[in-house]
């Protein structure tokens, strides 16, 4: 197993000396050669500064692709990582999954190992990028354009950190204790804050920040965002957040501490502002522009035939996410590839009336195989090699499965209107059962299963109406990197054995409540820079679960 002990200090341009330190592996973000004068004073310094961060989602880590390690193609891997973990999404089989495997059988997920410092390092250079841009704007100099940008910069910092803040914090699970081998109490710890004003030294004694901490500093960030962001009105592309979006990040960070009355207000916010509406059934099963067109979600990813990982062929977003290429890795190439399949106890517990479990292979003899929709061109292919209940969801661009150089330059969903229904549903629910039961029905009524209704027993029981409510929103967000905030926050537990199962053996682990892998590891080098950290890191969760059998 490889280590990384490669400690890189990046010096971040803002207003004096920033910096960020950790084990960073990556390439220096490019927006770092715009110096601080051209920023403050051209808006088109500020704007290329700005869309670093967007260019960021799709950041290609080739250091680590240089030791042999395919998985690291920016935000979308990260998304998928976090998907792999739930009990929603698993492969069909092994067969070059290895890219993947660590997080799915939660091995070697310790603070020395590639798979835990890919994430983290992800992050905090995601933050270098975006901290570049916060601090070298002055918002009492800048333009009304440059207040945009700045309220966009704010935004992002908010998502990355709240990303962050959620895969971090430590919450009790089934298998290892809050108090670590160090002895300390690391009960609700999430991570260093670097912002765009620190000094060096001070990030060398930076602890992590306790939850209320980390709440109030992304808070501060989004009421700035909204302040701001409103001058980008003008900005027509999805690649950047606007205020809807803001609201959907307030919306989202108020689920996570539990204030259900703020998470519901701002959702509705999100959903009022927001330039879209939720995807018709066509949008969403078109099989050539299903689920790769920016334009339908309220924020997302753009990837161009230019981008180092749509050239690289094999390391992005379609040739892990797709099925339906034959260039990806999950998709036709080899005999047994490592399809992207729904849970089987998931797909059967959709009703045949709702159009999403289209989005999955229907299995053979089913009426609806006939009825699900494949890109032309793929249909031998799908009915000889495919498994059941492997996704249709994410289509390659422009439907082309085997030309990357067209393919892979799509598009994926960072934020979507739906994502806001379910969210004004679920916290209505646990403030107003019958609220949220009406609001829920309302959504799936209304957009995805007209015969939609929840039974008298689930809505008298708050447990199951909110158990039926996220799990409606585990379908609409499959593969959207969603679902393990939802289980870390509830408590849920992962259940991927049981007789029936289509999760391959190794990955058949269950839970009793949510997993301890979901308390993700600061990464080794951060203790060496970061004197404060020392002592105070998750306990290690690898292996601490043996594999289900019958």
């Amino acid at each position: 197993m490889k280590f990384i002990n490669k400690i890189l200090v990046f010096a971040a341009l803002g207003m004096g000396a920033t910096f960020l330190t950790g084990c960073l592996d990556e390439t220096e973000p490019e927006s770092s050669t715009v110096t601080e004068k051209q920023v403050q004073e051209s808006s088109a310094a500020t704007e290329a500064a700005v869309l670093a961060m967007p260019s960021y989602f799709n950041n290609y880590g080739s250091s680590i692709v240089e030791r042999g390690w395919h998985y690291p193609f920016g935000y979308g891997a990260n998304m998928y990582i976090r998907d792999l973990m739930t009990g929603d999404l698993g492969h069909s089989s092994t067969n070059y999954s290895s890219h993947f495997y660590y997080w799915a059988q939660n091995k070697y997920q310790g603070d020395g190992y590639v798979f835990c410092q890919f994430i983290f390092n992800y992050y905090y250079g995601f933050v270098l990028t975006i901290n570049t841009a916060i601090g070298a704007v002055n918002p009492e100099s800048a333009t009304d354009k440059q207040l945009g940008y700045l309220g966009a910069a704010y935004a992002f910092r908010a998502l990355a950190y709240l990303d962050l803040a959620r895969c971090y914090e430590f919450l009790p699970n089934d298998k290892t204790s809050n108090i670590n081998k160090d002895g300390n109490n690391v009960l609700n710890l999430t991570v260093p804050i670097v912002t765009e004003n620190m000094e060096l030294e001070q990030t060398k004694n930076n602890p992590r920040a306790p939850r209320e901490d980390m709440f109030n500093f992304i808070l501060s960030d989004l009421d700035n965002a909204e302040k701001y962001i409103v001058n980008l009105n003008s900005y027509s592309g999805n690649t950047l957040p606007d205020l809807a979006c803001v609201y959907g990040l307030k919306a989202r960070l108020y689920m996570w501490v539990e204030d259900y009355a703020n998470a519901q207000k701002y959702a509705r916010l999100a959903i009022d502002n927001a330039r879209v509406q939720p995807m018709t059934e066509n949008d969403c099963l078109d099989p050539i522009t299903g689920f790769n067109t920016i334009s339908k979600w309220m924020w997302g990813s753009q990837q161009t035939k230019e981008d180092d990982t749509v050239q690289s062929g094999i390391i992005n977003w379609a040739s892990w996410l797709t099925n339906q290429t034959t260039f990806g890795y999950t998709g036709f190439g080899e005999t047994n590839m490592p399809f992207n399949v729904m849970d089987a106890r998931m797909y059967n517990r959709i009703s045949n009336t709702d159009f999403r479990k289209l989005e999955f292979l229907a299995p053979e003899g089913s009426p609806l195989r006939e009825k699900c929709r494949l890109i032309p061109g793929t249909e031998e292919m799908i009915n000889t090699s495919m498994p059941d209940y492997a996704a249709l969801k994410f289509r390659p661009n422009q439907g082309n499965y085997s030309d990357y150089t067209v393919g892979a330059a799509t598009a994926y969903p960072v934020m979507r209107v739906e994502e806001m229904y379910f969210i004004e549903a679920e916290a209505a629910a646990h403030q107003n059962a019958a609220q949220g039961k009406q609001l829920v029905e309302n959504f799936m009524k209304n957009y995805r299963d007209p015969n939609y209704n929840i039974n008298s027993q689930t809505a008298s029981d708050s447990n199951a109406l909110i158990d039926e409510i996220v799990f409606q929103k585990r379908v609409e967000l499959w593969g959207e990197g969603q679902t393990f905030f939802d289980i870390k926050r509830l408590n849920m537990s992962v259940t991927r054995g049981y007789p029936g199962t289509n999760f391959y053996s190794l990955a058949r682990l269950n839970t009793n409540g949510r997993p301890a892998w979901m308390n993700f590891v600061l990464i080794k080098s951060e203790e060496n820079v970061n004197k404060a950290c020392v002592g105070w890191n998750n306990p290690d969760p690898s292996d601490l679960y043996t594999p289900w059998t019958e």
